[in-house]
């Protein structure tokens, strides 16, 4: 009997789990579906109260309004671009000062990996304008450079790759430097490889970073041809009306690129999430 209540009970955990993932798997799923039937409306349904869920008639026109409304090549180029500086910056800079901060020892290295806590704890916006202002000084707003500048050193990364080097064994460095290395071979030969996991990880999270920014380039960039795909579809939301099925339209035609990154990079994706939720 004891047998059979445990089964039953182990049973009623099961179904109650699962009911509540699918719940919670159709609640995050909800908005892409919508965006996708709203992309085949008419702007009249668009705007229904109460909202209709399937459109009456498919409108695929709405996806060649998109495609006359915005450049989109050259906003799939600027993110690329963007996304692709950011990831080269992100992992040199910060596997150097990570190592530096967790193996070596110098002077003012507290106080100098306290700035980079504080940087951390600060939100982004509080540097839009001094960033801006050193852009417009040297003459190098709206161009990709702007767009690459605030991720060229990346507080995150730098303490995630600190934490990192403080899991390998100094011993590792010290018989690396026995052998005769250098303290630039030590790194690049010896630690660096070692970090493998948790440079995808970096990578993954910095390009979706990259990849969502939406108010920076709106603020440096003026020009629509130099903008980014988040920041030329906020162009196509008016002040009055917008046309809720070309922006939708338009939004799932720059999510393409990410959801086939994904598809590809899956299994990294997963193990890099996984090896962040370790450290």
């Amino acid at each position: 009997m004891k047998h059979r209540s445990l089964e039953t009970s182990q049973k009623r955990t099961a179904v109650l789990t699962y009911t509540a993932l699918i719940i919670g798997a159709v609640i995050m799923i909800f908005p892409f579906i919508w965006m996708i039937l709203t992309s085949l409306k008419t702007v009249p349904e668009s705007v229904e109260v109460p909202p209709t869920i399937f459109p009456r008639e498919l409108v695929t026109g709405n996806f060649g309004d998109a495609m006359k409304s915005l450049p989109f090549l050259k906003l799939y180029l600027n993110t690329g671009l963007m996304i692709f500086f950011r990831v080269i910056c992100a992992v040199a800079f910060s596997s150097m000062a990570g190592y530096a901060f967790a193996q070596l020892n110098f002077r003012g290295k507290k106080l100098l990996f306290g700035i980079v806590l504080v940087q951390m704890s600060l939100p982004s916006q509080i540097f839009i304008i001094p960033q801006y202002q050193m852009l417009a000084k040297m003459g190098l707003a709206n161009t990709i450079f702007a767009l690459v500048f605030p991720g060229i050193v990346s507080a995150f990364g730098v303490f995630f790759l600190r934490q990192t080097y403080l899991g390998i064994p100094k011993e590792i460095g010290e018989a690396a430097y026995l052998d005769g290395c250098t303290q630039w071979q030590t790194f690049y030969k010896v630690m660096f490889p070692l970090t493998g996991t948790s440079v995808a990880a970096l990578t993954i999270f910095t390009a979706v970073f990259a990849y969502s920014d939406l108010m920076w380039p709106l603020v440096v960039n003026s020009d629509l041809n130099m903008m980014t795909l988040s920041s030329g579809l906020a162009t196509l939301r008016g002040q009055f009306t917008t046309n809720f099925p070309v922006l939708m339209a338009g939004s799932l035609l720059a999510m393409l690129p990410m959801v086939i990154l994904y598809l590809i990079f899956q299994r990294q994706f997963i193990e890099g999430i996984a090896s962040t939720g370790g450290k």
